[in-house]
């Protein structure tokens, strides 16, 4: 069924993140770290970005399967109001006139849900009850493929809404390393939107 597929596909690059980022926070037998502060850094915030692109390719791979007419995984099919005849199709309607679609914009994926689906089903109401999150991992996402006075500046206020207290100058790597307050289990910042993403996914792919 391509929707499990699209969803195990997303679950396994998630924990291939996950151990990627723990990997290089191991320490030897003394509690020395065995990666350098530099390593570290790059690998967790390399790590978040794969996990974020993951997240598109979950999202590209249920819309072209769901618009072709593959159900979901409780059996219901989706009321489409266009039938591409098949994903290459699915894709090209998505893209439009534009060079590429952007799935790392939530607002853009979620008109694209009305546009292609009846009451934007199975998407909503799964994409609405996370968009403060999803905003917020795409300005870590941002600030992850590049830095600029107006991506850290982004970066700041998130972190400070997250936190609750000023946080100048913080580092990508800082904010996803340090425990989310917000989670009810200590989790990380990047552990919890991993697990975000993760059951937003399973929800959608069961419809």
């Amino acid at each position: 069924m391509p929707i499990a597929q699209a969803v195990s596909t997303f679950t396994a690059k998630s924990a291939q993140c996950a151990d990627l980022i723990a990997s290089a926070h191991r320490v030897d037998a003394g509690g020395a770290a065995l990666f350098p502060l530099l390593d570290r850094e790059q690998i967790t915030v390399a790590g978040f970005l794969n996990l974020f692109v993951a997240w598109e390719g979950f999202l590209e791979s249920a819309f072209s399967h769901l618009m072709t007419g593959a159900p979901t995984l409780s059996g219901s099919q989706p009321v489409r109001y266009a039938s591409p005849p098949s994903l290459e199709a699915a894709q090209q309607m998505l893209i439009g006139a534009n060079r590429y679609f952007d799935f790392s914009n939530h607002e853009l994926v979620r008109k694209m849900a009305r546009l292609y689906f009846q009451n934007s089903y199975p998407f909503e109401p799964h994409l609405s009850a996370v968009a403060t999150d999803l905003a917020d991992l795409r300005t870590m996402r941002n600030a992850s493929a590049h830095i600029s006075t107006t991506t850290q500046r982004a970066l700041e206020a998130l972190a400070q809404r997250i936190f609750g207290a000023p946080q100048p100058s913080i580092a990508l790597y800082t904010m996803l390393t340090r425990v989310d307050p917000r989670s009810a289990t200590g989790n990380t910042v990047f552990a919890e939107a991993s697990n975000k993403l993760l059951a937003t996914a399973q929800l959608i792919a069961q419809g």
